[in-house]
């Protein structure tokens, strides 16, 4: 396999440390809220990549972190007057419920940030004892960027803007501003009851040696993939190997891999412009899990993803056309004609879909592999492929179903439950919806679908058409 390294900017050939056994780290999330399409495009791609790890014989050992302690987290739980345990437990409990809709394979281990405070502890202890890390005059513990001199070679900052004695203490900040950066918070009023005892006082972690020592726990002092967006290449990714380093006295990750940005029609997602969507938001619009992974994998996870409401519909359309496909597939009749036709075409799919996910995940041509199986499959089934050849043509969808995750091969269609009488004008309200999606007026669709909600309906698109549901 080959993976695009961001820390030398070049694709490079994957050689574990042990070819038995892939160490990866995920970023996870923040659980201050409930975690947005944006995240899941990051999400997603991650598990394109540990699919396709071990599509191509690889175990891998997959840590996903949960940040439930850091300046977001406290601030909301204060602000909504909830213990920081109770306010988090709510959006861990969402996000795995979402990881399950959206088909995301589970990580081995979700250490969370809270019970992993004397890992923490112990880290910054050993940066004092080396000379990277420092108290001072506010209580906190800093690390001290020049004495790490290639702070900046993920990211590749420009080392001699940087300001030496400028001390940062907030988790995140802007790529211009370059400082000291803090591992540990010394307690204030802003906390409230969120504090642990140290050996510099109380206080809490900072955001960036969370990951640092909670990686190392799980996976060594170094490893294999670590993953994220690129907003997490500076400063969090960059902190951290700079704080892990220094530690340990050896490399801290051999590949970094980041995927680009998600926008919502060719803009940048942001509630005030009404474009925010997180999975429960699409939900309500009558959407599956299954059609929003279809879409968020279906780009390069290196190229910026635009997602659109009508990408869903086509999604929907696509994933429909699988199906029928799979049923046709399945009532073939006994026999073996044509069996060596689709055996041909299976074994050229897979040979196609394995180069494709080993080159860098190029989810293209891995498409283009299944297509131009659908295709055949269409062409043979019209020829008169009968039982033997059907099974291997779906053993080969199944074997793609390893790393997309989105085409239910197996999963038997259930007959459509009936419509909820509604009244005249709910229903010409959806027809309404329907012709405007048809002319691809999204947004009257959209305003449409919010009155139909206000009056207490959501409209759900199923192949038959749409069918209003009583909220």
């Amino acid at each position: 396999m080959k993976f695009f390294n961001t820390m030398g900017r070049a694709v490079e050939e994957f050689n574990p440390i042990n070819p038995a056994e892939v160490g990866l780290y995920t970023c996870g999330p923040t659980v201050y809220n409930f975690a947005h399409i944006g995240n899941f495009r990051a999400y997603l791609f991650e598990d394109i990549l540990k699919r396709s790890l071990e599509y191509n014989g690889y175990k891998v050992k997959h840590v996903m972190n949960l940040t439930d302690v850091d300046d977001k987290t406290i601030r909301d739980s204060q602000a909504a007057k909830i213990p920081l345990n109770d306010f988090t437990a709510k959006y861990k409990k969402a996000f795995f419920e979402d990881l399950d809709k959206l088909r995301i394979e589970r990580a081995d281990v979700y250490p969370e940030a809270t019970t992993h405070i004397p890992e923490m502890i112990r880290t910054i202890q050993t940066l004092i004892e080396k000379g990277y890390a420092y108290q001072s005059d506010d209580k906190c513990v800093y690390f001290s960027i020049d004495k790490f001199p290639e702070y900046g070679k993920l990211a590749k900052i420009d080392r001699e803007n940087q300001r030496a004695g400028v001390r940062i203490n907030t988790d995140e900040y802007a790529k211009d501003s370059v400082a000291d950066f803090a591992l540990w918070k010394a307690w204030d009023e802003k906390d409230g009851d969120v504090k642990w005892d140290s050996p510099w006082g109380e206080g809490r972690p900072g955001w960036h040696i969370e990951c640092s020592a909670m990686s190392m726990k799980y996976l060594g002092k170094t490893f294999d993939i670590h993953t994220g967006g690129v907003d997490n290449m500076f400063p969090h990714h960059e902190d951290e190997i700079a704080q892990s380093e220094s530690a340990n006295g050896c490399r801290f990750v051999n590949y970094w891999l980041h995927c680009e940005h998600l926008t919502i029609d060719k803009k940048k997602m942001s509630k005030s412009l009404g474009n925010f969507y997180t999975l429960r938001d699409l939900e309500a619009k009558g959407y599956t899990g299954r059609e929003v992974r279809w879409v968020l994998i279906g780009t390069h996870y290196r190229a910026k993803l635009n997602f659109s409401i009508g990408a869903l519909d086509a999604a929907r359309a696509a994933l429909a056309k699988f199906d029928t496909l799979f049923a046709r597939l399945k009532a073939a009749p006994a026999g073996d004609a044509l069996l060596a036709e689709a055996t041909a075409a299976a074994a050229a799919g897979k040979a196609d879909f394995t180069a494709a996910v080993s080159e860098d995940l190029n989810i293209s041509k891995a498409l283009s592999a299944l297509f131009v199986l659908v295709k055949t499959a269409g062409r043979l089934l019209a020829e008169g492929v009968q039982a033997s050849g059907a099974k291997v043509l779906l053993d080969q969808f199944r074997d793609f179903d390893r790393v997309f995750g989105a085409l239910d091969v197996d999963v038997e269609k259930k007959e459509e439950a009936p419509a909820v009488d509604a009244p005249a004008e709910v229903l010409e309200l959806v027809a309404a919806r329907t012709e405007a999606k048809k002319a691809k007026d999204f947004a009257k669709a959209d305003a449409i679908r919010d009155q139909l909600k206000e009056m207490g309906w959501s409209v759900v698109d199923k192949p038959t058409g749409p069918v209003p549901v009583k909220l």
